[in-house]
């Protein structure tokens, strides 16, 4: 099962939303299936060039490593070496700040995953978590 393009478009829009009416600095948002494949991505004006790549790996590594960003900087800081070695395997498309989140139906099946940027941290994961509500899906942080 796999997040649909439907979903992934609300996620996307109401991520921006979000973004827009907290005053957010521009947003990019991308949504990934379960196997890594982008399904939507969407990039405000203003957004920089290289955003694009950032939400992806964001949303990517969540997949990749089958845990939170929270918990990838945890191994990280933990084995530097680790996370060094793992980013060099998956091109970069890995990072361990908040930003990228699990996307879970209500029976807790994986949907895919969020990745956001352009703004703190935190304040991506919060736009990811509006968008993945919006809907009508359960958002995994590990801040839970």
């Amino acid at each position: 099962m796999s997040i649909t393009l439907e979903q992934a478009q609300t996620v996307v829009t109401a991520a921006l939303a979000h973004g827009t009416e907290q005053g957010f600095n521009p947003l990019t948002v991308a949504v990934l299936d379960p196997g890594g494949a982008l399904v939507a991505l969407a990039r405000q004006d203003g957004s920089g060039n290289l955003r694009p790549d950032l939400a992806v790996a964001k949303a990517y590594g969540v997949l990749a490593l089958g845990m939170t960003n929270r918990a990838i900087a945890a191994r990280a800081a933990d084995s530097p070496e680790f996370f060094t070695s793992v980013a060099t395997l998956a091109g970069g498309r890995i990072l361990s700040v908040p930003g990228g989140v699990f996307v879970r139906d209500g029976d807790g099946r994986l949907l895919g995953a969020v990745g956001v940027t352009g703004d703190a941290s935190l304040n991506d994961e919060a736009a990811a978590v509006a968008g993945i509500r919006a809907a009508g899906l359960v958002p995994v942080t590990g801040a839970e």
